[in-house]
């Protein structure tokens, strides 16, 4: 057991090294602002305009459901898990600290596991994915690729481990499928 989390420590270094190791000024600015989460209001400005335009008054029953898919994966990811394992970041760990590139947003706090920006993003697009309808496959698509951006910044500005990334979708799937079925079985008779 103790040889196979060794194991996956080591993968998780290497790749994580392997991606932020390959960078420049180009991108540096571009993943800086992808970790940003105030860059991204006017890109949730334009979604809640989206959806009021399709659901009108019905909007407010899915933001409060994004608000405790958003929340239940916060809390998840920060206040438990992070504290639970007490995985440092790359960006705390001494070894590492000459082969790693940290973008100019800093070091981040103490622990990693699992990315918090990973579990929200992906929870609002599993909520999402299941909200719209088929016809709007084009902007599911847009919303997984921006979540995976948001995600791949983390590593890339050296603040989080792959595993951590892939840790935090998971939390963000799952959190987003259960309070999807939790508001499919509050509005069962809506029709979504």
């Amino acid at each position: 057991m103790n040889s196979t989390l060794e194991y996956l420590n080591q993968v998780d270094t290497e790749l994580f090294l392997a991606i932020n190791g390959k960078h420049n000024a180009f991108f540096d600015t571009i993943m800086f602002w992808a970790s940003d989460k105030l860059f991204w209001f006017p890109f949730y400005a334009i979604l809640l305009i989206f959806l009021i335009k399709l659901y009108k008054k019905f909007t407010i029953y899915i933001l409060l459901a994004i608000t405790a898919t958003i929340t239940l994966c916060d809390q998840t990811a920060s206040g438990l898990l992070k504290n639970l394992v007490k995985r440092f970041r790359p960006s705390h760990e001494p070894a590492l600290a000459p082969f790693i590139h940290l973008s100019k947003a800093g070091a981040g706090g103490n622990y990693g596991f699992v990315s918090s920006h990973s579990a929200n993003a992906f929870g609002l697009v599993t909520f999402l994915f299941f909200l719209l309808p088929a016809k709007y496959n084009w902007l599911k698509i847009i919303l997984f690729f921006w979540a995976l951006l948001v995600s791949y910044s983390r590593i890339y500005n050296g603040v989080h481990y792959p595993f951590d990334i892939l840790g935090g979708a998971i939390v963000g799937i799952l959190s987003g499928s259960l309070i999807w079925i939790i508001f499919k079985t509050i509005f069962k008779t809506k029709n979504l």
